[in-house]
């Protein structure tokens, strides 16, 4: 019996956001589309799951949206397939001691009256640096060091947009990309509480500590999403984060493209040093002139494709990709709110917040040198959120879902599940939660707890690390994936990469996936001209 055969003008590989994303705008603009995704739903990591029933929907891994542009919801007009974001408020601390910190003026001066004008010069600080870098993040970076003239004039067109920072600014902008978050907060900062909160975005889903170089980058990244709002803002989407991806898919769905579930891609079919489509893993022959990979760069490049089909130096920088991860996602139902004995009754600043489980920047870096050590946290940091305090869909009258995204656990969990272990860490992390407020692990009625090899293996996340790879220094820019394919395009003519390990991923931003979308519309149009 012969394969069925389907033409297509694009086809898309990996059913998250950057590949609904690249989906929907290439079949706005008329081409023909197919998705394929592995998974019987998509989103990757960007899902809403039902693990307790009907009564209780719950954002699995990826928990808050930040840097998907403004312009990619007015192209896809998602408003329109009901993607709607509630702005997440402040950041909260609680300590065992009884105290708890804001980052309000009056807050900061309950540990340091100094770092009240501290934070308000750094705010400043990293606001004007990141309204230059954020335009950075969402433009492919030129082949640095290349010597073809296009490339050249790329490099000069990036040197002139950065002759806004001035020379000290330069000089900042460098900093941020080498050293490490720690460095960088004992330099502005003199309170250990106040550079604990701030430390937290500097390393949160990756596999590095705050004095960890590359570190201050990490920060900076976050600083620059938008999320709806100021720079730097956070939200939560209306029906988790699953409602965004299920408003791309009906986007692109709205727009003629094609969504395959639960049809994983065996193989790119290559002839030729050139793309002619894909196999799933049912023997499905996909043609087409163009192929879009959205996954994890290994499954892209050494399982899809092969290394047979790729240049010798390129196909190990793919194999060198660090993609390591010690993180721990834990959802909890609860029959009752959570109140801090720092700040009794219900707040929507705190309960509508990011609530910090870390009340010093040694207190993070110890939690990571336990996990180095070949052992989980002995006292895990968190980040929690409780979105169903604005979003009364996710769960029934008077219950609430609880995200706590924790760290650290050794990354060598990947390779094989450990549920026992996996469970004594979320016993810590909600033992922690529950020396600040009193009689929360009480109030928890269902828990899921999802570790390392859960992420790898249920969700495509190789190494359980949510950015499809380490933002490091050496991993960054230009260097992300591979020195000289940092733009979405490949050594194979007509394949082209939008993964979170492309420059541009990392969080739910969807630049890869626009960035490859108009690749692929260019060099159509390119080939049409020629022809």
């Amino acid at each position: 019996m012969s394969p069925r055969r389907d033409a297509y003008d694009v086809v898309v590989v990996g059913g998250g956001h950057n590949g609904l994303v690249a989906a929907g705008l290439l079949a706005k603009a008329g081409a023909r589309v197919v998705v394929c995704e592995a998974r019987p739903v998509v989103g990757g990591a960007a899902v809403t799951e039902q693990p307790w029933g009907p009564r209780y929907r719950v954002t699995a891994l990826s928990y808050v949206v930040s840097l998907l542009p403004a312009a990619i919801v007015d192209e896809l007009r998602l408003h329109r397939h009901g993607y709607r974001v509630f702005p997440q408020h402040g950041y909260f601390a609680p300590h065992r001691d009884g105290r708890h910190l804001r980052l309000t003026p009056e807050g900061i001066a309950r540990f340091s009256r100094r770092d009240v004008a501290a934070y308000a010069r750094w705010d400043d600080w990293l606001s004007g640096v990141a309204s230059v870098l954020a335009p950075l993040l969402r433009t492919a970076p030129p082949r640095l060091g290349s010597l073809h003239p296009r490339d050249v004039a790329a490099q000069a067109a990036l040197a002139w947009r950065l002759r806004r920072l001035g020379v000290r600014g330069v000089a900042d902008v460098t900093r941020l990309f080498t050293t490490s978050i720690a460095d960088l907060l004992d330099e502005h900062f003199e309170s250990p509480a106040v550079k604990g909160v701030l430390a937290v975005s500097g390393v949160i889903g990756t596999w590095a500590g705050p004095r960890s170089p590359g570190t201050a980058y990490v920060m900076m990244h976050h600083k620059i999403g938008d999320g709806g709002g100021p720079p730097g803002r956070w939200g939560f989407p209306e029906g988790g984060m699953g409602a965004l991806t299920s408003a791309l898919r009906a986007a692109a769905e709205s727009f003629g493209a094609q969504v395959l579930t639960g049809s994983p891609v065996a193989r790119v079919i290559v002839r030729g040093g050139a793309v002619r489509g894909v196999v799933t893993a049912a023997g499905r022959e996909l043609h087409a002139p163009a192929v879009i990979e959205a996954t994890h760069p290994r499954t892209a490049f050494l399982e899809h494709v092969g290394r047979e089909h790729l240049p010798g130096e390129f196909a190990d920088a793919i194999a060198r990709w660090r993609s390591r991860s010690g993180t721990v996602k834990v959802n909890v139902a609860v029959d009752r709110l959570p109140e801090f004995a720092s700040s009794p009754g219900f707040d929507p600043e705190v309960h509508g917040g990011t609530i910090v489980l870390a009340e010093s920047l040694d207190d993070v870096e110890r939690a990571f040198q336990d996990a180095v050590a070949g052992r989980p946290a002995a006292e895990p940091f968190a980040d929690v959120c409780i979105p169903s305090v604005f979003d009364r869909t996710l769960a029934p009258e008077g219950h609430h879902v609880v995200s706590l995204f924790t760290q650290w656990v050794p990354h060598s969990w990947a390779t094989e599940p450990d549920p026992r272990a996996l469970d004594e860490h979320a016993d810590r992390v909600i033992g922690r939660l529950d020396a600040v407020a009193p009689e929360f692990a009480s109030s928890v009625v269902h828990r899921q707890v999802i570790g390392p090899y859960e992420m790898e293996h249920e969700y495509g996340l190789v190494g359980g690390n949510i950015f499809h790879g380490e933002l490091s220094p050496d991993q960054l820019f230009h260097m992300r994936p591979v020195p000289g394919w940092a733009d979405g395009r490949t050594p194979v003519r007509g394949l082209y990469y939008a993964g979170s390990a492309v420059h541009g991923g990392g969080g739910v931003t969807g630049i890869p996936g626009r960035n490859a979308a108009r690749l692929v519309a260019r060099d159509a149009r390119r080939r049409r001209w020629r022809r």
